[in-house]
């Protein structure tokens, strides 16, 4: 893939910072993918309709690592746009890396929905209310903000042609449908009334414009892949990118319809309901059918040589989405087939999980992942 990296003029302020923390200068907003999909084996593990003993406290081993990951990387990238902001601005104008600024939002709302799922355990109720509040409204505000500026950029600033199309253009455009996805787990606790109401038809809202985006999206991307072949093989996980609104979106919709009782009257509630399956399953059918093809696309370029790169947390966070979405289904349909399926997509997401983890390590001690981009 040939991608138009274009480099702002460094400011004589600017260019003495350039030695300062040398191993962030390479800091991208991709590491977010990590937290992501860390997090994301706490949700998912916590709510699936299988558990096993000591499930829960494995799962909250896990989100207390995905907290301390986040609080480490925020940290990192805070000194990255400190010492090297020429080098941050460079990323934003770079149409390969500007997409992952939707992973912030991700992360901080994976971690946030993780303090209220399996963190309150540990916090207490009312500390992981407080924490999921701050982290929800950060996560969201920034989520919409990257929805409009890195299109708005790719428009403008960015020189892009269709080879270079990627399912990494789909990160800013679902972020707010993880925002969706998580947002009803505030809703008990909101005043009676307007304010509930408020907030479940505002996740709706944000359901509508990721989804909608999306499907603008995908066309390209699969356009892309069938007029100009295979992508190159690092960025082969990428498509695995795809699976993340079509899993979110089916989580969105179950969890809305769980919270929408308490939240607003009938007939909505019962209607809201019986979307939930509605849409779900059809979605969650063609998820099943782009997993079987991103996997097979995966095993071509794994048999072509393809090395370790950080495109492989893209296998994780999406697949996560699919096991919530096929858990959500599992509970509003009552059948045993979604259950397993769930349970299948979490053994997958806990390989895919592992194996991220440990190259990830190895590529962190050895220095190879802090380096320049080739």
């Amino acid at each position: 893939m040939v991608t138009t990296l274009v480099r702002p003029r460094t400011t004589a302020a600017a260019a003495p910072r350039a030695h300062k923390a040398p191993a962030l200068r390479h800091l991208g907003p991709n590491w977010y993918a990590s937290v992501m999909g860390t997090a994301i084996i706490a949700n998912a593990g916590a709510t699936l309709p299988y558990q096993l003993p000591g499930q829960r406290v494995a799962c909250q081993l896990v989100w207390a690592l995905s907290a301390a990951a986040l609080a480490v990387l925020l940290t990192a990238r805070a000194g990255h746009w400190l010492y090297h902001r020429d080098q941050a601005r460079a990323h934003l104008l770079d149409p390969a890396v500007a997409p992952f600024y939707g992973c912030l939002s991700m992360a901080l709302l994976a971690v946030g929905g993780g303090t209220l799922i399996v963190g309150k355990d540990l916090i207490g109720t009312e500390a992981a209310v407080a924490v999921d509040a701050v982290l929800f409204t950060a996560g969201t505000a920034i989520g919409l903000l990257m929805a409009v500026l890195v299109p708005y950029l790719m428009v403008v600033r960015h020189e892009v042609e269709p080879r270079q199309v990627t399912p990494v253009w789909l990160l800013p455009l679902v972020a707010p449908m993880v925002s969706a996805a998580l947002g009803p787990l505030l809703i008990p606790h909101l005043p009676v009334g307007q304010a509930r109401e408020a907030m479940l038809l505002g996740c709706y809202a944000l359901f509508g414009l990721s989804l909608l985006a999306t499907l603008l999206m995908l066309p390209l991307i699969l356009g892309r892949l069938i007029t100009s072949g295979p992508l190159p093989l690092l960025l082969t996980p990428t498509l695995f990118l795809v699976l993340g609104p079509l899993g979110q979106s089916t989580t969105a919709a179950n969890q809305l319809a769980d919270m929408a009782p308490g939240a607003i009257g009938a007939p909505y509630a019962g209607a809201l309901g019986a979307f939930a399956v509605v849409y779900g399953v059809p979605v969650m059918g063609f998820a099943l059918l782009w997993l079987a093809l991103a996997a097979a696309m995966l095993v071509r370029a794994a048999r072509g040589g393809m090395g370790f790169a950080m495109t492989w947390w893209a296998l994780t966070f999406p697949v996560g989405t699919c096991v919530t979405g096929a858990a959500g289904l599992a509970r509003h349909t009552g059948l045993t087939a979604f259950a397993w399926l769930a349970a299948a997509l979490f053994v997958v997401l806990l390989t895919a999980w592992a194996t991220a983890a440990v190259h990830t390590l190895r590529g962190l001690h050895s220095g190879r992942l802090l380096r320049a981009p080739r």
